[in-house]
């Protein structure tokens, strides 16, 4: 296959991933999740880790990229065990009931789960009851999982 006809494709296939993707995820207008960061780099390697646009995997419509191969296997193998919650958005603002960007730099793994927020300031205050604001999300994010963030 000639590099302009895998160019096409490969543009095709993010295009079309960024319109299936829907609602539910964080995602940029081509499908890509969590702003090209590894997902798994989170739980390995203890920090924010952008990915290769080389290492990529689609799940549930979304694109995700990846540091290494390694991390690539990992997350088909589970990819439940690394995806971030709320589909990606602001934890402390899914917990307003709202979904805000999360930024891949602020972020925090409790038991076992990522989640992300908006800024410095919005993780600082989240940190402040953890517990209590992923109740909350989780009670909300039910009401708004399915809904445009512009719609809120």
């Amino acid at each position: 296959m000639n590099k302009i006809a895998a160019g096409a494709l490969l543009s095709l296939t993010l295009a079309t991933s960024a319109l299936a993707a829907g609602p539910q995820f964080n995602t940029s207008n081509t499908g890509l999740a969590l702003q090209g960061y590894d997902p798994v780099a989170y739980f390995t390697m203890g920090k924010p880790t952008e990915g290769s646009y080389k290492i990529t995997a689609v799940h549930q419509d979304v694109t995700y990229r990846f540091a290494s191969e390694e991390h690539k296997a990992a997350f088909e193998a589970n990819p439940d065990k690394y995806l971030p919650q709320y589909g990606g958005f602001c934890a402390f603002g899914a917990s307003m009931g709202y979904k805000f960007d999360g930024d891949p730099e602020n972020w925090k793994i409790v038991d076992g789960e990522l989640y992300l927020n908006l800024s410095d300031e919005i993780q600082a205050k989240w940190e402040t009851d953890i517990p209590g604001y992923i109740v909350k999300a989780d009670d909300k994010w039910t009401k708004i999982v399915d809904k445009k963030p512009s719609d809120l």
